[in-house]
């Protein structure tokens, strides 16, 4: 790596965060990127008591190098003395150098207008929940996270209308589809902050410095992939024959690679602060490339405007995260032949890996860090050795480190409360179709399946978040099912809990199980517009209620005619009536759909940029079901009952 020439004194102490993850009255975890070691401390002030002081010494954090001037704080603080519930908490972290600095003076973009520091509450139970997914830099349209700032900023004295859980369904980054000029900054960040370099196998480069001088590391990284003379031969070596499994598609030319790259995303999507401390120059580019460039650059501005509030959003709401596929690269894991293909080459196999230490450092840990403690202890070791071996990652190190992460199960999580909280993964624990590996894998194994029916097995209530929706639209997903049948499942992403066959049906059978008679609500994002269905089991009088809600994305849509389409069509074939509703794999179910209050046709889809909002009663049944819309609206989705 090379030096930066860049002193800690230059740079600001806090560069990321603070962002509140998994937070209990006895213990508050929190994720934080400084430019230096720091001397911090915890200061906590629970409305109408005085404040409480707590040094936080090394067993209270987790750190971990990320470069020359980049240490990553994993805070995972017990208390002195338990927090009160339900009621607003300011707090601050303050960094101790020649004198005592709180978070207001490092980074006052975090405080509220008239406040001095952040602030959270702790929710005694789970009924108001926030939730969104797929946020995508260079989606020409509003900030769904950022918009949640100025709806927060109305109830800052109203502690019983916070919501429990920032719920992010998936897609909290795009590894695979990176904008030229966000890729510029992240290369500039890199480089300021003096992050790891790694060598890197089966490529046309060798390491990663190599990549960030090559000609071709802008809108044309799919020619860095192994030398083989003509395309179609490069599919069939490195794809299989198949066409976008990693990063051949038309929008992936841009594909992080590193794991440096894949840091300096986060903290670029993250935080305001780092766009502070760059400048970024166009890279020189044919004509053709140089007006995507500008069009880009255009949206990228406007982003990184509204990044105070998203940052002030995400110091301020406990939040958990689970990964979809862009969090790593489109159609991850999508089928067994991909899965062969993409882990089946060094190169590949390191970008998958790199995305997916960086998703545990940065998102997975969270969430249940106890779960994690083996993974993470392994990252640690890793990134403190490259620290000591002038900012170079060990490759063989590095390997052993990955495969091991591949590995690894166990990054579903659970919160106890009222309801209970259920967060699948539905990407690593996949059913695999071993007859037709092309077919699509099933969301999650039978052995997954079974874990999450002892979750739901006499529970009253349950919340379950599924990235990708269980009770999807049915005529998207026959349209997936017909190019699957076709040999081309990846064409149209056919990505959904019917692809699979053995899937469908266990979990079917986990909801109308004589032991799951409870309220089940399913949250959900991936496809890039929302919607609610009201899901019973057919000719059961006590069987369990079922409320789909799906919420995508926070900074994407689906191509507006497009839906529009599929939205009349669905209604039309897959009327009530309809004879079709019985070649689908969930006609045990009754799936009656809510019509949005803001619709002007008669649409059950909403395509716009913003965040769910759910309040739930006390059996676990939704009182209001909302989509807070970026773009300065309010969509509410009545019961059917009460539609207009």
């Amino acid at each position: 790596m090379t030096d930066t020439g860049t002193s800690p004194d230059d740079l600001p102490a806090i560069l990321a965060g603070p962002i509140l993850r998994r937070l209990s009255p006895e213990r508050l975890r929190i994720w934080l990127v400084a430019s230096r070691p720091l001397s911090l401390t915890l200061e906590l002030s629970p409305s109408g008591e005085s404040p409480r002081r707590q040094p936080l010494g090394e067993d209270d954090y987790r750190l971990v190098p990320l470069g020359r001037h980049a240490l990553l704080y994993l805070i995972d603080a017990p208390l002195d003395e338990p927090l009160p519930q339900d009621t607003r908490i300011d707090y601050d972290l303050k960094v101790t150098d020649e004198r005592e600095t709180s978070l207001g003076e490092l980074a006052p973009h975090l405080c509220h207008e008239g406040h001095e520091t952040p602030a959270f509450v702790l929710a005694s139970s789970h009924r108001r929940l926030l939730h969104g997914s797929c946020r995508r830099p260079h989606y020409d349209g509003p900030d769904g996270l950022a918009h949640l700032d100025s709806w927060l900023a109305q109830r800052l004295d109203c502690p019983e209308q916070w919501p429990a859980w920032l719920l992010m369904t998936g897609d909290q980054i795009y590894a695979d589809d990176v904008a030229g000029p966000l890729l510029v900054a992240i290369h500039a960040l890199i480089e300021r902050l003096g992050l790891f370099d790694e060598t890197l196998e089966g490529s046309t480069i060798d390491d990663s410095q190599s990549l960030y001088a090559s000609p071709f590391s802008y809108y044309r990284r799919e020619e860095l992939l192994p030398d083989v003379k003509s395309s179609a031969a490069l599919k069939d070596r490195f794809f299989g024959g198949v066409r976008k499994p990693v990063f051949t598609s038309a929008s992936a030319a841009n594909h992080l690679m590193t794991f440096a790259e894949m840091v300096a995303m986060y903290l670029l999507v993250w935080s305001p602060t780092p766009w502070r401390l760059i400048e970024c120059q166009p890279p020189a580019l044919e004509e053709k490339r140089r007006e995507t460039y500008d069009d880009q650059a255009r949206i990228i501005d406007d982003f990184v405007a509204t990044l105070p509030a998203a940052a002030r959003v995400m110091a301020q709401l406990p939040s958990l995260m689970i990964f979809d596929d862009h969090d790593v690269t489109d159609d991850w894991n999508l089928t067994a032949q991909w899965e062969s293909t993409a882990y089946g080459h060094p190169f590949s196999k390191r970008i998958i890996g790199n995305a997916l230490l960086a998703y545990l450092l940065c998102q997975g840990w969270g969430n249940a860090p106890e779960r994690l403690k083996t993974p993470l202890d392994e990252a640690q070791a890793l990134l403190s050795d490259a620290n000591d071996n002038q900012g170079w990652l060990d490759k063989d190190q590095q390997d052993a480190c990955l495969e091991r992460l591949f590995r690894f199960e166990g990054w579903e999580f659970q919160v106890e409360g009222s309801p209970r909280l259920v967060v699948l993964d539905t990407r690593t624990r996949r059913w695999r179709n071993g007859r037709k590996p092309e077919r699509p894998s099933g969301l999650m194994d039978w052995e997954a399946l079974s874990e999450f029916q002892q979750e739901l097995i006499d529970a009253p209530s349950a919340v379950i978040v599924s990235p990708a929706p269980m009770f999807g639209v049915k005529l998207i997903e026959t349209i997936q099912k017909l190019f699957t049948l076709a040999g081309k499942p990846l064409l149209v992403d056919a990505e959904n809990w019917m692809a699979h066959r053995g899937a469908a049906s266990v979990m079917l059978n986990i909801f109308r199980h004589s032991r799951t008679p409870g309220h089940y609500v399913i949250l959900s994002g991936d496809v890039h517009y929302s919607f609610v269905y009201d899901v019973r089991i057919r000719h059961r009088h006590q069987g369990p209620m079922i409320w789909q809600i799906t919420s995508s994305g926070l900074k994407n849509c689906f191509p507006d005619t497009l839906l529009d389409t599929f939205d009349r069509l669905n209604r039309w074939l897959y009327s009530p009536r309809s004879p079709l509703n019985w070649f689908t794999q969930r006609r045990p179910m009754a799936v009656e759909p809510r019509d949005p209050d803001r619709a002007k046709a008669g649409e059950r889809l909403w395509n716009g940029p913003g965040i769910g909002l759910v309040t739930l009663a006390e059996d676990g049944s939704p009182e209001d079901i909302r989509q807070l819309d970026a773009r300065g609206m309010e969509v509410v989705f009545p019961p059917p009952e009460k539609a207009p």
